[in-house]
């Protein structure tokens, strides 16, 4: 989209140098023609660049925005690996317990 834009706009640029060069009017007309063509230009510059603007922060947005349901989905996964490694090591601890007993009972 951004391309698009840019080329729209060299192509305006490229055909008011063409139109002032090949231009058979009198210097003050085509001085006047000129403004009004940089107005026009300037005009819709600013137009694009405020649309840019709003896709570019409605792009954000969305990024923004699913940046955020991955790291929830993230912290569910972790949690989830983490809730079997303290299983994982419950179960690990009770065996060392049993163990400890035995050699508490030897003693």
């Amino acid at each position: 989209m951004i391309q698009y834009k840019g080329a729209i706009v060299l192509g305006v640029l490229v055909g008011a140098a063409a139109g002032i060069l090949l231009a058979p009017e009198k210097g003050s007309v085509t001085r006047d023609n000129l403004k009004r063509e940089a107005k026009d230009i300037k005009n819709k510059l600013s137009k694009d660049f405020a649309e840019l603007k709003d896709d570019l922060s409605k792009t954000a947005a969305s990024g923004k925005e699913k940046f955020k349901e991955e790291a929830k989905e993230f912290k569910v996964k972790a949690s989830k690996q983490t809730e079997k490694a303290i299983t994982f090591l419950e179960k690990q601890l009770a065996i060392l317990k049993e163990k400890n007993k035995t050699f508490q009972a030897t003693s």
